[in-house]
């Protein structure tokens, strides 16, 4: 990833203090993060000593003076939907050294509930980094520092600290962004299990749509307890245990439906019998198990031309951009090309997103030279395009990328670069349309803390947020079969893609692209 840009980061101006220090209560100092070209602080903040004191990190100086900014933002960055799932597949990168810090004195009335000054703390921290490094610098037009001094007076007289981390979300939901959110140390710790490739619970991916809110199944991982049972994309969950998820976000749900393998959870769903036909309630009760989770999986499609040729086009479905997903799809390219394919199918559909550095890694696997693969917009304006390098493509072979209105985030992104730099032809649905950059902070106190911190363009400078990228060419939706699950591997599998009107209008575009190859 050092070769992915050379570009310094762009300096975030020291903020004034603007909150005053003569109001009679403990001081909590938060460090203001100095800013330097070339330099960058670790994501990861800790707090410091004393009553009332907190930390919050942002983007500032490292400890290795390299010159190395976006790559090393994009190797930090989770890049996630707006969708959690009950088998997430997102993880975090490692801690940098920490930056050097001025502090700023913020005065606040400090909680006689040990419980409660804890998320005090915390409170102080998320507001700091949102201040520094929040891709509004208006906040949404309001006044920041005045938020964190309400938000404080309205957790004073708090109990629990359940209610006070309520008041942290409730001043994050005034910034007008749902991906900028924190999540609880336990949420947190369940959000970074997907990493592993194993996790215990129901093997269900689910989605919260942004402007409705609803919970709507992406897809289930072949054979677990949700497969068993029947649960298919596009059906709505209603509860959980009894517990209606209205107004809940995705992680929180995917939290519920973890847990010990051995015990069972109840959900209520809403689903479409048959097209057209109405939606129906009905409860599932699903026992949890050890899910293993793969991102990638693999098949081979051989089938006779019309001179009597075999073709062999490689399909490459990707689920999630998780930490193993290039090595992964390495290794499937590599065995591919051993085994004589002659063109290539990548299958984004349904794939939610993941880290930023997973679908850059995915990217140079098809890509030659020094592409933009994508471009980032700061805080202020500046725009600075991630580039390859010198990439060396495992394959040359003509290459197909499927895409709908569930490829998000990282899949909008390699998809867009394979696209602009013509090294593929788009065939499916318009793509679901976030162009938004989140950075994930780990907090003193164990929880997560996701800000948002830039956009993106393509390489071709289209802007992707709330608009998605439009395939090339339409696939049938009434012919769309598409594949609930990843696990394809088995070769009597191959046979079912067939069925995939999708797949279908892929292999005869790759077709035209080989005749045309022979024909030059």
């Amino acid at each position: 990833m050092e070769s992915l840009a050379k570009s310094p980061l762009p300096t975030i101006p020291k903020p004034s203090p603007m909150i005053p220090t003569t109001h009679p209560f403990p001081a909590c100092k938060v460090p203001l993060i100095r800013s330097e070209k070339k330099q960058r602080s670790r994501s990861r903040s800790r707090s410091g000593s004393g009553s009332g004191v907190a930390t919050a990190g942002a983007v500032g100086s490292g400890s290795d003076g390299s010159d190395r900014g976006p790559a090393r933002l994009l190797e930090r960055t989770a890049l996630g939907f707006a969708a959690a799932a009950a088998a997430a597949m997102i993880s975090v990168g490692g801690g940098e050294p920490p930056a050097r810090a001025e502090s700023l004195t913020v005065a606040f009335p400090v909680s006689r509930a040990r419980e409660v000054n804890r998320v005090q703390r915390t409170l102080v921290e998320a507001w700091g980094l949102i201040r520094e490094t929040f891709i509004d610098p208006t906040f949404n037009h309001q006044d920041w520092d005045l938020k964190l001094q309400q938000t404080m007076v309205e957790m004073f007289p708090l109990k629990s600290a359940d209610v006070a981390y309520s008041k942290i979300s409730g001043m994050l939901s005034t910034l007008g962004d749902p991906f900028t959110r924190i999540i609880s140390p336990k949420e947190y710790q369940s959000f970074r299990i997907g990493s592993d490739g194993n996790l215990q619970g129901v093997g269900l991916f689910i989605n919260s749509e942004p402007s409705t809110g609803r919970l709507v199944v992406l897809s289930c991982v072949e054979g677990s307890p949700a497969d068993r049972a029947g649960i298919h994309e596009g059906d709505e969950l209603i509860e959980i245990d009894g517990e209606n998820v209205a107004g809940i976000d995705g992680e929180t749900a995917a939290q519920k439906l973890r847990g010990r393998v051995g015990t069972t959870v109840t959900v209520k769903l809403s689903s479409e019998s048959e097209p057209g036909s109405g939606r129906e309630l009905r409860e599932v009760q699903l026992p949890r198990e050890v899910i293993k989770l793969s991102p990638l999986s693999s098949t081979i499609i051989s089938h006779k031309l019309p001179d009597g040729r075999e073709s062999r086009t490689g399909y490459v479905r990707l689920a999630a951009f998780s930490q193993t997903a290039a090595a992964e799809m390495e290794n499937a390219i590599k065995e591919m090309e051993h085994l004589g394919v002659q063109s290539y199918i990548l299958d984004l559909r349904n794939n939610p997103g993941g880290l930023v550095k997973a679908g850059i890694d995915v990217a140079q696997i098809w890509l030659d030279g020094d592409e933009t693969l994508v471009n980032t917009i700061d805080r202020d304006g500046n725009m600075l395009p991630i580039t390859i390098g010198k990439g060396h493509a495992l394959t040359h072979d003509p290459l197909v990328v499927l895409v709908n209105e569930g490829s998000a985030s990282a899949s909008e992104i390699l998809a867009g670069a394979l696209h602009d730099n013509g090294r593929a032809i788009l065939v499916g649905h318009k793509t679901f349309g976030k162009g938004k950059i989140q950075r994930v902070t780990e907090l003193h106190d164990g929880s997560a803390l996701f800000i948002t911190v830039a956009k993106y363009l393509s390489p071709a400078l289209h802007d992707i947020d709330q608009v998605g990228i439009a395939p090339d060419i339409q696939c049938t939706p009434d012919a769309l079969t598409l594949p609930r699950t990843p696990m394809l591997k088995e070769k009597d599998k191959a046979a079912s893609l067939e069925l995939d009107s999708c797949v279908m209008v892929a292999e005869h575009e790759l077709e035209v692209q080989q005749s045309k190859g022979a024909a030059s």
